[in-house]
């Protein structure tokens, strides 16, 4: 379920940035289409987020920490674009134009993502917080 909300907030965060951004375009005609393409798009591009940007940040830890984290946003631009060109290839109807609409659409969507989370709260437990604690009475 959590991943299902997940996903749903990524889509939503993409529909926000292709309203946005220019050169980020969905020429699909009905809003069920659009909703169903967006949905398919912020899959692919989680899977990309989940494989390519752990290696990412590996390779270009030095880059990462020279620029003070601001590599990131060209590399989020750059995953969008990657994700753009792989819905392409999958003949959904998701474009983004080129790096400048890929860079502002991934702050877009990286923003839109972090405020619907906040507004929706996310009950994940995070890594390094111990497990929470019950007090069962006894009588």
């Amino acid at each position: 379920m959590r991943f299902l909300l997940r996903l749903l907030i990524s889509a939503a965060a993409l529909g926000v940035a292709t309203w946005a951004v220019p050169g980020i375009t969905l020429p699909t005609a009905s809003g069920w289409s659009k909703a169903g393409t967006l949905i398919v798009v912020a899959l692919i591009f989680g899977l990309i987020n989940a494989t390519l940007k752990p290696l990412i940040k590996v390779v270009g830890c030095a880059f990462y920490i020279l620029t003070l984290g601001l590599a990131a946003l060209v590399v989020n631009g750059l995953l969008l674009w990657l994700a753009s060109v792989i819905a392409g290839d999958l003949t959904l109807p998701f474009h983004v134009a080129g790096f400048w609409a890929a860079f502002w659409g991934a702050i877009i969507v990286g923003l839109v993502s972090w405020l619907l989370h906040l507004l929706i709260g996310d009950n994940r437990q995070r890594d390094d917080e111990p497990p929470p604690v019950r007090v069962v009475r006894v009588r």
